[in-house]
């Protein structure tokens, strides 16, 4: 009880978010330690070798290193003040701007996925609010049937966004529930239905395997179903986020990644990194813990809070 009565107290939080203050931690770890960096050394290979630890250390990857430093190496003649505007340009180039969910007429299944604790159930209450906020109808299904504690929390978001959540008893066929809540959601025009699943270890095949059930299920009733399937990262994982996105990819296919809990964390940068190596849209990222605080991504934003 706690727990809901904790999210109650803040959900009603209507300030305006300011996302340069939501990411001070990783602004520190990276744009403020970029301009000490450059601004007290010349351009050369000193400030290379400097440059490559700051960008290993926040989380961008070393791929995504190699080729910022790639790039700076092509332009010896640059002075710092234009090198910090070149890293803050190249990094920005990584970013999918065309990120938007692009809702369709008829019922839009938005299948949630995701680790163990990556805070899947409460992204789709926020969601859910935020869809609703824009006037769309909203219905939620609880496909993480292997938690009663989910089932539970998943009802509790219904219950404060005024919207129907399907579910079944406690160990119920995941796949089941959701092919019922598409049902539902069709029959009563719903415009979006958001399906939750259990969090499971991007590493065992078969619960990887229950996944893909979901959407060979979802796809008997229409072929394009579910329209889009959706990654949770926990903002602070860092670097293992590339590999839990590579595994569900090559498992399920995911159209998008939104980050979780990224106001807490400093591995920030590791954005970049999932942008540059899977090439796939970050739609959402979540600010705090009311059920306001979460936001479309911005790239141009983002960048500039970052720095």
């Amino acid at each position: 009880m706690a727990f809901f009565n904790f999210f109650k107290k803040k959900s009603n939080n209507k300030q305006p978010i300011l996302l340069k203050d939501k990411l001070i931690k990783s602004h520190n770890k990276l744009g403020f330690s970029l301009n000490k960096i450059l601004f007290k050394n010349n351009v050369g290979d000193d400030i290379l070798v400097e440059l490559e630890e700051l960008f290993l250390k926040s989380d961008l990857g070393v791929k995504t290193t190699n080729k910022i430093l790639t790039k700076i190496k092509k332009n010896p003649n640059s002075k710092t003040d234009n090198l910090y505007e070149l890293i803050k340009n190249e990094l920005a180039k990584l970013l999918i701007t065309d990120n938007k969910l692009k809702i369709a007429n008829e019922t839009f299944v938005i299948l949630v996925v995701g680790v163990n604790g990556a805070g899947k159930t409460t992204t789709i209450g926020k969601l859910a609010k935020l869809f609703k906020d824009k006037g769309n109808s909203v219905m939620l299904a609880a496909g993480d049937t292997f938690r009663a504690a989910a089932i539970e929390q998943l009802k509790f978001w219904g219950q404060e966004n005024k919207i129907d959540v399907v579910s079944q008893k406690l160990g119920s066929d995941s796949a089941s529930v959701i092919y019922d809540a598409y049902q539902s959601a069709k029959a009563k025009k719903i415009d979006i239905l958001i399906a939750d699943t259990a969090g499971r270890l991007h590493t065992k095949d078969n619960l990887m395997n229950e996944l893909a059930k979901i959407k060979r299920v979802l796809k008997k009733q229409d072929e394009n179903l579910p329209q889009e399937t959706m990654l949770i990262i926990d903002g602070g994982t860092g670097q293992n986020a590339i590999n839990q996105a590579f595994e569900f990819n090559k498992a399920i296919n995911i159209d998008s990644i939104s980050i979780s809990k990224i106001d807490g964390t400093a591995k920030g940068g590791s954005i970049f990194g999932l942008a540059d190596e899977l090439k796939l849209p970050i739609r959402y990222i979540g600010i705090g813990e009311g059920i306001n605080d979460i936001k479309e991504f911005n790239a141009k934003e983002f960048i500039d809070a970052l720095f």
